[in-house]
Formats: C-alpha cells, sequence, structure tokens
C-alpha cells in the first residue's frame, strides 16, 4: 500500500476513534461490553439496559442478532406507549445510543428505546451502494464510508462466527468477510427488531419514532422515506448521507423532521444536513434545524438528545 494511501487511513481512522471515544466519558462503566457483532468497537452498557437476541434467517445464514432495549418504568401493558428506535453509527454497536442522557430523556418521556445491531457494525440499514449523488463531499482523509483493511488484516470469521478480534483498525469499517447482501441484510435486522417489539409490548402506532447518527443518521433518511407509514417523525442526528439526495423527501412531504448537526463536525460535514434542510423547506415540510456551535462528531450523540425528545414529544400521527 502505498505511503499516501497509509497516512489516509490512518488519518480517517484517528477521527473515527476520537469521535467513539468521546462519548464514553457519558456511559455508565459497569457491567463490561461484549463484543460487537463483525468486530466493532466495544462500550459499557449500563445496568438498566437489556440485551436481547434473536434468531436472525436469510437464505442460508442463520444466526442469533442482539438488540438493546430500555423500557421506561412509566411503560405499562394496560396503555399504548412510544417507542423510539434508534440506529449506531458505523463501527460501533447499539450501546452507544444508550448513555446516560438518552435513558433519562427515555424514563421521564415514558419511551421504549430499542436500538437494533443492522446486522453487523457496518451495515448501513439498506442504503444501497451507489455513487456519491454530489449533495456533500465526504472527508479529504479517506474514501467514506472508510477505509478497505490492509493486507495485514488477518482472516475474519464470516456470519455466524462472531468473535474473531481484527489486528486492524480498517477491519472495523470494512470486511472482506461480509456477505454481499449485507446493506440489506441490516435493513431486515431493523425491521425484524420493530416486529418483534411491536409484538412484545403495547406499542402506540401513532407514536413510532426513528432516530440515528452518522450511517444511522442516514439510515433514519433512507427507512423514513421508504417505511413512512411507520413513523410519526423522524431525527437524523450528523447523518452521513453521502448517498441519499434530499429529493427523496418529497415522497413525505408530511413527515416531521428534526435535522442536527454540529458546526465543527469534522467526519460528516454539516452541508449535508444544510441541503437537507434547504429542501425541506423548499417542501413546505414540518421540520427544525439544530446546528449546534462548536459540537464534532462524537459528542453531538449526547448533545443533540434533548432537542430530539422535545420534537418527538410535539409530534404523534394523530397531531
Amino acid at each position: 500500500m502505498k505511503v499516501r494511501t497509509r497516512l489516509k487511513i490512518a488519518v480517517v481512522v484517528a477521527c473515527l476513534l476520537f469521535g467513539l471515544v468521546s462519548v464514553l466519558f457519558t456511559v455508565a462503566q459497569e457491567p463490561p461490553a461484549p463484543k460487537a457483532k463483525g468486530g466493532g468497537m466495544q462500550f459499557p452498557i449500563d445496568p438498566r439496559v437489556q440485551m436481547k437476541s434473536y434468531l436472525f434467517k436469510d437464505g442460508d445464514i442463520s444466526e442469533n442478532l442482539e438488540y438493546a432495549v430500555y423500557v421506561s418504568t412509566k411503560v405499562s401493558k394496560d396503555r399504548a406507549n412510544p417507542l423510539i428506535i434508534t440506529l449506531h453509527g458505523l463501527g460501533a454497536p447499539p450501546q452507544i445510543m444508550f448513555g446516560a442522557k438518552a435513558l433519562e430523556l427515555a424514563e421521564a418521556g415514558g419511551y421504549i428505546l430499542v436500538g437494533p445491531m443492522g446486522y453487523n457494525v457496518r451495515g448501513w440499514y439498506g442504503i444501497p451502494n451507489t455513487p456519491m449523488t454530489g449533495i456533500g463531499t465526504p472527508p479529504k482523509t479517506a474514501n467514506f464510508p472508510g477505509p478497505k483493511p490492509d493486507s495485514e488484516a488477518p482472516p475474519k470469521a464470516g456470519p455466524g462466527q462472531p468473535g474473531a478480534k481484527p489486528k486492524s483498525m480498517g477491519s472495523l469499517f470494512s470486511d472482506p468477510n461480509d456477505p454481499p447482501n449485507l446493506r440489506e441484510l441490516s435493513e431486515k435486522d431493523v425491521m425484524n427488531v420493530l416486529d418483534i417489539v411491536r409484538k412484545e409490548f403495547n406499542i402506540d402506532n401513532n407514536r413510532i419514532y426513528l432516530m440515528g447518527h452518522s450511517m444511522g443518521g442516514a439510515g433514519t433518511l433512507y427507512l423514513g422515506v421508504k417505511y413512512s407509514s411507520i413513523w410519526a417523525a423522524l431525527a437524523p442526528i450528523a447523518p452521513a448521507a453521502f448517498q441519499l439526495s434530499p429529493d427523496s423527501l418529497k415522497e413525505i412531504p408530511k413527515m416531521p423532521i428534526l435535522f442536527v448537526h454540529g458546526s465543527t463536525d469534522e467526519l460528516v460535514p454539516v452541508s449535508i444536513s444544510q441541503q437537507w434542510v434547504e429542501k425541506a423547506k423548499e417542501l413546505g415540510m414540518t421540520y427544525e434545524y439544530n446546528e449546534m456551535p462548536g459540537v464534532t462528531h462524537g459528542p453531538i450523540i449526547e448533545e443533540a438528545l434533548p432537542s430530539v425528545y422535545n420534537f418527538f414529544a410535539k409530534h404523534s400521527k394523530t397531531r
């Protein structure tokens, strides 16, 4: 590999790790976290968060996939309860979306908060792997969404064999052993988990919300459009929507959307959200935009949450 290419990979990995590690200070430290499926970063799990699993089947694939659940003490079997599906970013497991602030707000609002794996930490939630649309410029340090594993990366366990520890940081973001239909499997996992939760709990079908950070923010936009009849509102946070077009908002003109982005995001340019906001404004949509001064890519996860929960509280399918 050329020296320049290696340097680019090192820089983008450093940026991603800085953003991910920065949120650790807001996450509970006990008990120790299990390894994320697909070689992702490890994060502590608050003891109030349940890590559940189910048998995922698709063609020759049959394996247990994890998902995270927090249930407010205000949730009751006797009434319909609001649900938030939260999508993690690239290289991180679901529990990154279950920090102290998230649990505090979910508890206060009486929410069930659910974080699917998205098949693995690189799933992209169904977004087609198509050429960039030109709605934003990926980081100059590397080709987004991340570097390919270098020649020193060891073989990884394939589907159904989680737990192989990568020696190369690049394998957190791209793995040659990923199934060719990884993105479709990621989408299917999200929708499977939604179905499971709707059967397990008494869910208010007028108050099902979708949010996500970075890759998960892009997934929020993609799945928000594709399954628009389900959601009461969307909240993409620093969405890495390089392969999506704001024109897709034409398909959901009545969907309430909150866009949140840090003004100093070093990984996903703030211009991404700005262009989606301009399209929402052009279409006369119900939207809000919270551009947070001085906030970078990792810390935006926690910083965005108060505005996200305030926005969701104002919107349901009945109003």
